[in-house]
């Protein structure tokens, strides 16, 4: 007899799912083959991180949901074609279609007498898979030693954690933050609302953009009149191009959230 098929997770037939599965059928893809249901790294992600993959049809979004060397990130950074400019003395690059918008974006900030420009120089933009694990070692290295200080985590613990593959680091991590073991900045909550994990952030897409000014309402209405939205729960600074109106979004199977005055769209998986 053949064995039955494990039922399908709840959130499979949310609204994000439904639109996804409609934008990666325009692509000739499946959900399985960017992100394993088996991988529970992966699914996190694409819970988090996901509005990307169901944007306007002008930007190409990641064949995958993390990438796993420089290689397969060049790769795409190829495939998806940059622009780039220069703001504030920083090298800014993103994806034709996202940095076209930003520039208009920025044009409507300065002739209010506002202005737009990068967080953290060059960085608020596009990023490599190399910045991408520096940043994440900038977060759990010295969350590993907050820890074992606290007397939360041994000694034989954190040297374990240390040296394992990146992919089973993280799969730990996410487990230990279960507990209440949280390797944000100020360990607090979820490292992946403080950074993304190595191979999975937005910036690797070059759809996003951390804005020194976010906390001007004006400024984060300028950029959603251009396509630019929050998308990243507790990212404050980190906007997502999508290149839709902000109308559009609940029918891309996103959800809309307010926290403190600032409003963020987030996969809407139940």
């Amino acid at each position: 007899m053949k064995e039955a098929s494990p039922p399908s997770p709840a959130y499979e037939a949310s609204p994000y799912y439904l639109a996804l599965r409609s934008a990666l059928q325009r692509r000739g893809r499946e959900i399985d083959q960017l992100c394993p249901l088996e991988d529970p790294v992966a699914r996190r992600v694409l819970h988090d991180y996901g509005a990307m993959f169901v944007g306007a049809d002008t930007v190409l979004p990641p064949s995958v949901c993390v990438f796993s060397s420089e290689q397969q990130v060049a790769d795409f950074q190829k495939a998806a074609g940059r622009s780039k400019t220069t703001i504030e003395g920083a090298t800014i690059e993103l994806q034709p279609a996202a940095m076209s918008a930003l520039l208009k974006a920025r044009a409507v900030t300065r002739a209010e007498g506002r202005d737009l420009t990068p967080r953290d120089g060059s960085e608020a933009a596009r990023r490599n898979f190399h910045d991408t694990v520096r940043l994440w070692n900038s977060r759990f290295l010295p969350a590993l030693d907050h820890w074992t200080r606290a007397g939360r985590l041994t000694s034989p613990q954190t040297d374990r954690l240390r040296v394992l593959p990146l992919s089973e680091q993280v799969a730990e991590v996410l487990e230990l933050e279960r507990d209440g073991i949280f390797f944000s900045k100020d360990f607090s909550k979820s490292v992946l609302y403080s950074i993304a994990a190595p191979g999975t952030s937005q910036h690797i897409a070059m759809l996003a953009f951390d804005v020194n000014e976010f906390l001007d309402q004006r400024v984060r209405e300028i950029l959603a009149a251009h396509g630019w939205f929050q998308t990243v729960l507790s990212d404050l600074p980190h906007f997502t191009f999508l290149g839709l109106n902000e109308d559009e979004l609940p029918g891309r199977g996103l959800k809309r959230i307010e926290v403190h005055t600032q409003v963020f769209w987030i996969p809407d998986v139940g």
